[in-house]
């Protein structure tokens, strides 16, 4: 069963950090792209950043910049969304997605997309 999921999101105080995982099974994630996505209460859900089959980053937000970086570490078959310097506008559902092809922000234009975790930024 081909299944992908976000964890190890929770609550964290403004200024800190969270180290998100995006876990494939069923799949290789060698050849695929990984964007991750946010929904924040009321908002659309947005592309933030995706990183390439070779590790190349895409930005597809600029308050991210800076604060987010993505890994991989296809031995493991996870991706990994490290947030530093997290603000109260971080808060949000974030989810990753996979896509055999270049980074793309189009949640729709995904292979497999996976089912998100909690980040709450508060004090």
């Amino acid at each position: 069963e081909v299944q992908l999921q976000a964890f190890g999101g929770g609550l964290v105080q403004p200024g800190g950090y969270l180290r998100l995982s995006c876990a494939a099974s069923g799949f290789s994630l060698d050849y695929y792209t990984i964007t991750w996505f946010r929904q924040a209460p009321g908002k659309e859900r947005e592309g933030i950043i995706c990183i390439q089959m070779r590790g190349d980053t895409v930005y597809y937000t600029n308050p991210v910049k800076g604060r987010f970086t993505v890994s991989r570490d296809n031995a493991k078959n996870t991706v990994y969304l490290q947030m530093n310097s997290l603000k109260p506008e971080d808060t949000a559902v974030y989810s990753c997605a996979a896509r055999n092809y270049i980074c793309s922000g189009d949640y729709w234009g995904m292979n497999y997309r996976g089912k998100g975790t909690q980040v709450t930024v508060s004090s």
